[in-house]
């Protein structure tokens, strides 16, 4: 049976804004903690953290799920989820290791589109033409905004190209995880579903994890470590939330807003820190092309289907 949202779309598009905001400052608390620590044991701390501090809130909520209701859920699903979103860390953060935020960000935009165009093959979606527009001048302010990286992306250097390579099959994962998730929402809550998949990422990486250079961080970048975890805690799980109420290919649509965000906080932080995060400058047809990406986006998300 295939999964259907609960109609409420404000809650579900306002969850949407939660995730985007989050995400889109995530790129650059990770270039920051990248400088000090190594991926595996990131990746690992943000697992592990959002696992221990969800158990607790379960607990408290006395909304911890039982092995009985997990046994009833798609265990091969489970699985295909928690893999694929251990995939996406990986290839995420090795990836941001060797290019930058913003490329980054730019080229994990891939996720939403075939998030998006996965629940419209999979979960039989309907976009209408005013959505269908809006895709085109999405893609349009993209290929526009983000000129000047894409144009080094012909030019870079092959540890550039590579770390661009490993972030695409980053956003071929999420993508995979994302749909798996969205089904999964028919047999058991999105917090049940996230902390089999914390729990799951958390013993993957636990191997690879030196766990001893945790306790050798001052307190500026432990602090950004932290916040990076709670990042993950919040975002994904009002990401997952957020398919409950809303269509997947609406919510891919709102999450596509995230490089412009990663490229304000970006800005910002580079105001305050200018030795951490070198500031990044827009022409004016960056700026147009900003425009464009955020009403294509409008039109995707809030054009209600007829």
């Amino acid at each position: 049976m295939i999964h259907q949202t609960s109609g409420r779309w404000r809650l579900g598009f306002g969850l949407s804004l939660v995730t985007l905001l989050l995400w889109g400052v995530l790129p650059i608390g990770l270039t920051l903690v990248l400088q000090v620590l190594d991926v595996y044991t990131v990746i690992w701390f943000r697992f592990f953290m959002s696992f221990v501090l969800l158990v607790i809130y379960l607990v408290g909520v006395k909304k911890l799920p039982t092995i009985e209701q997990l046994c009833s859920s798609s265990w091969k699903l489970l699985a295909i989820a928690t893999l694929f979103l251990a995939s996406n860390y990986f290839f995420f953060m090795q990836g941001l290791a060797l290019t930058a935020p913003t490329t980054a960000e730019v080229i994990i935009q891939l996720s939403p589109v075939l998030l998006g165009f996965g629940g419209l093959v999979i979960f039989k979606e309907r976009y209408t033409w005013h959505q269908w527009l809006g895709v085109s001048v999405l893609t349009l302010g993209f290929a526009l905004f983000f000129h000047s990286q894409l144009y080094n992306l012909t030019t870079a250097e092959g540890q550039y190209l590579f770390g661009s390579g490993l972030i695409v099959l980053g956003a071929v994962a999420w993508a995979i995880y994302a749909l798996a998730q969205k089904q999964l929402l028919q047999s058991l809550s999105s917090t049940s579903i996230m902390l089999v998949i914390y729990g799951g990422c958390a013993l993957l990486f636990t191997p690879f994890a030196k766990i001893n250079t945790i306790f050798a961080l001052d307190h500026f970048y432990l602090g950004i470590l932290i916040f990076c975890a709670l990042n993950t805690l919040i975002a994904y799980g009002a990401f997952a939330e957020s398919l409950e109420h809303w269509e997947a290919s609406r919510v891919g649509a709102v999450l596509a807003l995230a490089p412009i965000i990663t490229l304000i906080s970006g800005w910002l932080f580079s105001e305050f820190y200018t030795t951490l995060i070198p500031k990044e400058h827009l022409t004016l047809t960056g700026i147009f092309g900003a425009f464009l990406v955020v009403g294509g986006s409008v039109a995707i998300a809030l054009k209600r289907s007829n």
